[in-house]
């Protein structure tokens, strides 16, 4: 008869995030891994399979947790407000990040992703989730005139996606409430419509 697991695995995949987040996937170690995790070597192979099984798991947790969970939380607000809000929350999460870890997705698909076809798929399909997440907030407000139709909405999308991952890297190395805001509030200011434009002051 099987023993039953002596941990909580969301536990254990906490562990296991911040082991790789921290250090990244190729520093990290086996045994870096069973001391944080606070788990041994045969229930950690056991559980999860080897290191990159692991590290997928872990991968998979980060996400569900943090992109996911913002997604959903902004999906509920006004289509302006939710793009805002969405990357407010980063720069506040970034400028709290006093390791200067980083998102550990982008982290993914700059060291692991490159050489590995499979963690190439797995980053690929979040970015697509957050991409359809501001295509449909876009469109939204294009349709209730609170964003400009002058671009079209996957245009606008892929702005989005394209400024959120350069800012998720520039505060890696700077980061920088004045530089982080002006990135944002670059971006968003593509969003304007016609009515903001006239009811901007002369």
């Amino acid at each position: 008869m099987a023993r039953p697991r002596e941990f909580e695995e969301e536990t254990v995949l906490d562990a296991a995030v911040q082991c790789f987040w921290a250090r990244g996937y190729e520093a990290t170690s086996v045994r870096d891994l069973i001391e944080k995790m606070g788990i041994t070597c045969a229930s950690l192979y056991n559980a999860f399979g080897d290191k990159r099984a692991l590290y997928q798991r872990a991968l998979d947790h980060y996400v569900e947790d943090s992109v996911v969970d913002r997604i959903h939380r902004c999906e509920a607000l006004a289509p302006r407000e939710a793009i805002g809000t969405f990357f407010a929350e980063i720069v506040r999460r970034s400028l709290d990040d006093h390791q200067h870890k980083g998102c550990m997705l982008v982290n993914a698909a700059l060291d692991v992703a490159p050489n590995d076809p499979g963690f190439q798929s797995i980053v690929a399909a979040v970015l697509v989730r957050v991409e359809q997440f501001f295509l449909g907030r876009i469109e939204a407000g294009q349709a209730d005139g609170t964003i400009t139709r002058s671009l079209a909405a996957k245009t606008l999308a892929q702005h989005l996606l394209g400024a959120l991952m350069g800012l998720r890297v520039l505060a890696r190395v700077r980061p920088e409430r004045a530089l982080l805001d002006g990135v944002v509030s670059g971006a968003l200011a593509l969003l304007q419509s016609q009515n903001d434009l006239r009811l901007s002051p002369a």
